[in-house]
């Protein structure tokens, strides 16, 4: 294919994937959005007022970056390991297949409509969050590099998912009995500061508190860990997640079976 043709077929599956969103903002936008307004309210208002400061900011300002990052984590892999097994499972993903788009191109589409709806997800709830506190950019360059790097991250982790997924009930094992665990451990409502010395060194085997605190830094200026082994370590998944999705379509695993 050239250029051009392998242009078009990246527009049209992320096309695809952003009117797929869209279309049913009412399932894919509107809830995150209403649990995030949640947390601010219950953690950062009513838990917030009687915890008082952390890390010299009120608790609101704190968790806000973190609850951003949850929604952007959470939409971007959603959106990618839902739509992808879908087209597995109704078997129209053997049309794509079967034409000469290349797989990159694939996989580059519909990553890319899981980064749209994680970061439109992350801007919304930004918005929703100046209802209840003020922000300030620290440094943009960070602030924008992490979250894009870290949407990227696990919307080739859905991607993953939903390529070894067999049914629906596959497509929630990993955001349950892994994903969330993670996000919660991963400093979202606390300082890593706050925990006994063996819990921090546990803490620091989690790579979501990297990346959750290199975007606390780009908002606030603060971060328990150093912000380059954040970067250093989701260039490190991207690569790595890129190299094992590819493989596993150049493969036809647990597609064309």
């Amino acid at each position: 294919m050239s250029f051009a043709e392998q242009w078009v077929a990246f527009c049209t599956i992320l096309r695809k994937e952003i009117v797929r969103f869209i279309r049913i903002w009412v399932q894919t936008l509107l809830p995150p959005v209403i649990t995030m307004g949640l947390y601010f309210v219950i953690f950062g208002t009513l838990i917030g007022s009687r915890i008082g400061q952390m890390d010299g900011f009120s608790y609101m300002e704190f968790v806000v970056p973190g609850l951003i990052m949850m929604s952007v984590i959470t939409n971007s892999y959603g959106n990618v390991v839902s739509s992808f097994f879908s087209v597995k499972f109704q078997r129209s993903i053997e049309e794509i297949l079967v034409s000469p788009t290349p797989n990159y191109i694939i996989l580059l589409g519909y990553v890319s409509g899981g980064v749209c709806r994680g970061l439109l997800v992350g801007i919304i709830v930004t918005l929703v969050s100046l209802l209840f506190t003020r922000l300030s950019i620290y440094s943009l360059p960070i602030t924008i590099g992490i979250v894009l790097m870290t949407s990227v991250v696990f919307a080739l982790a859905g991607f993953l998912n939903a390529i070894f997924a067999r049914s629906f009930d596959d497509i929630s094992i990993i955001p349950t009995f892994i994903l969330t665990p993670l996000i919660y451990l991963g400093g979202v409502f606390y300082s890593m500061s706050l925990l006994p010395e063996f819990w921090q060194f546990v803490s620091k085997l989690n790579p979501l508190l990297y990346m959750v605190n290199a975007f606390r830094y780009g908002i606030l200026g603060v971060s328990d860990i150093n912000v380059s082994y954040a970067f250093i370590g989701v260039t490190v998944f991207i690569v790595v997640l890129t190299a094992w999705c590819l493989h596993l379509l150049a493969k036809g695993t647990r597609m064309r079976s």
